[in-house]
């Protein structure tokens, strides 16, 4: 006797009519007119269930921070650093996990179910890395929190700040972080990667750089990244996030360094909503776009996932944890409108972004966790195209959140009662 059996599901890779069979948390069959009793069965007919959404590159310490102490009049990067060290010494650990467990149940009802967070690590009291160290042991059983030593005003660059991205290893935080480009000197960027690529090689941990978030085409720290990466042997275990310089880059030099990226086995994390609302703000026109390369690194077989980055705090006035959104805006900026490269969008905040935090029993098929999320929807594209309703997400075999389906009611003679914006062909 199965747990739960959901019947008549299209999955992202094409396949349906799928039956999924679950027992004690795990899949047990992903097959076709599975026979079998079960305490439970859910009827998908025919919508899209997929692994849930990961979000490879966020900030929870600062989220839903919006107008703490004051607004982002400019809504520019360099405001919103400058409003964040303002905020530091007025933060409290209990309002810092009161706000990042609000945002947690915002994700878990958008089918997001695994989440990076970068967590600074300037503030010698270390009272956000205590705060998300408690909500990661608090979330855990409905959400995967993993969690990136930060140090947002340099790791060289601010006193003390090596020492306390140490400390914060030292208390559990998963993984190595840095920002190159914020050092005082392209030197020092380079000297910071070097240290803490050797820092995390020496601990058999994951690095995941802010690289290069300028429009710089001189800020060129992933080249470096890369070195480091390929000469420690840190393959598979290495981003680079955001690597905005790379959009105003020469192609010449780029045609260089993107086989340097992927040879060092280095994934890339651009941030859509965020780049493109960040970057280009000292252009007229033409106005760059300021997201990195996209399709030119996934052409070359570099992982690309995406990240939502903010929501609601000192840079971003929006967002909702809404991961659809975040590919939606990948695909536009990235010009990714052909069938396989939407397909790509949507795994870059799926099984792309997954693998690069390195995450177990993730996907559909027999032995993994029953993690899964429903949308009104019947393949990846539409559900890009929708911003698909997420119907029911499941954690370890258990609905953990509904919505009801977004229909609109009509009333309009001759016409149909109601409308849900999915082609009857679908």
């Amino acid at each position: 006797m199965l747990d739960v059996i959901i019947l008549n599901a299209s999955l992202p890779d094409g396949r349906s009519p799928i039956d999924i069979g679950i027992l004690d948390g795990r899949i047990v069959a992903v097959e076709r007119s599975l026979v079998a009793d079960a305490h439970e069965v859910i009827d998908a007919a025919g919508q899209l269930v997929s692994p849930p959404f990961v979000d490879p590159h966020f900030h929870m310490d600062s989220t839903l921070s919006y107008g703490q102490p004051r607004v982002n009049q400019s809504g520019t990067l360099l405001e919103g650093i400058a409003l964040w060290g303002e905020l530091k010494p007025l933060l409290t650990q209990d309002a810092i996990i009161e706000r990042a467990m609000a945002y947690c149940d915002w994700a878990v009802a958008k089918g997001l179910l695994a989440i990076r967070s970068h967590v600074d690590v300037c503030d010698p009291r270390l009272l956000a890395v205590e705060a998300l160290l408690e909500v990661k042991r608090r979330v855990a059983p409905y959400l995967d929190l993993q969690l990136v030593a930060f140090p947002q005003d340099g790791v060289l660059r601010a006193p003390g700040a090596l020492t306390n991205l140490t400390r914060a290893l030292d208390m559990g935080v998963d993984v190595v972080g840095g920002i190159p480009h914020f050092e005082r000197s392209m030197a020092d960027g380079a000297e910071s990667v070097r240290i803490l690529c050797e820092l995390a090689a020496e601990r058999g941990l994951r690095v995941d750089m802010h690289c290069d978030e300028s429009d710089d085409p001189m800020s060129r720290h992933i080249e470096t990244l890369a070195q480091h990466t390929h000469r420690l042997g840190l393959h598979g275990r290495v981003a680079g996030s955001h690597l905005t310089s790379m959009h105003s880059m020469d192609n010449y030099y780029v045609s260089k360094l993107i086989p340097l990226i992927r040879e060092a086995g280095v994934a890339a994390i651009a941030n859509p909503l965020i780049n493109i609302t960040l970057q280009g703000r000292h252009d007229t026109y033409p106005k760059r776009r300021g997201m990195t390369r996209v399709p030119e690194l996934l052409a070359a077989g570099v992982p690309v996932a995406f990240g939502h980055d903010c929501v609601m705090d000192p840079w971003y006035a929006l967002g909702s944890g809404d991961m659809l959104e975040v590919a939606s805006m990948g695909l536009h900026v990235a010009q990714m409108t052909g069938q396989a490269a939407m397909r790509q969008c949507y795994s870059a905040v799926t099984d792309t972004a997954a693998a690069i935090l390195g995450l177990d029993g993730y996907g559909i098929a027999p032995g993994y966790r029953a993690d899964l999320v429903m949308l009104q929807a019947g393949d990846p594209v539409e559900a890009l195209r929708l911003r698909a309703t997420r119907l029911l997400v499941m954690r370890a075999g258990k609905v953990i959140a509904r919505t009801e389906p977004a229909t609109a009611r009509l009333a309009l003679d001759g016409r149909p009662s109601s409308v849900s914006w999915r082609l009857d062909a679908r």
